[in-house]
């Protein structure tokens, strides 16, 4: 009776696979919501190592500070890299920002090779 109870076991272990997630960002600086002075760089920390040619980041100015209608405008000249075994996507920026608000929007693909999007928006004073 044993051996028929391991018969399916066995063949459910040697057909599993390892699970792959999708990554998901766990840190980000500045983190969202935050009030900062003039940053030079974004850094967003995921659980899964990046495939850095199908990875970046977009950073574009929602607010300026006595302008109520603002148009949003898209910060140029990021120097998109990955770093940290290749789960830290970083962008160098060509100037410190401005006060105003902020939306980063990112996406990433890790090996599972599926497109994730996300956004942090922060201030600078």
């Amino acid at each position: 009776m044993r051996a028929l109870l391991a018969i399916p076991m066995i063949a459910g272990l040697a057909l599993a696979t390892p699970a792959v997630a999708h990554p998901r960002l766990v840190a980000s600086t500045p983190s969202a919501t935050s009030i900062v002075r003039a940053p030079t760089r974004i850094t967003l920390t995921f659980s899964e190592k990046l495939m850095a040619q199908l990875s970046g980041i977009d950073l574009t100015m929602t607010g300026m500070p006595g302008m109520a209608n603002h148009a949003p405008m898209k910060v140029t000249g990021l120097q998109i890299s990955v770093s940290n075994g290749g789960k830290t996507l970083m962008a160098a920026l060509p100037h410190p920002l401005s006060s105003g608000t902020y939306e980063v929007r990112w996406h990433a693909v890790s090996a599972d090779t599926h497109r994730i999007e996300g956004q942090v928006a922060f201030t600078v004073t």
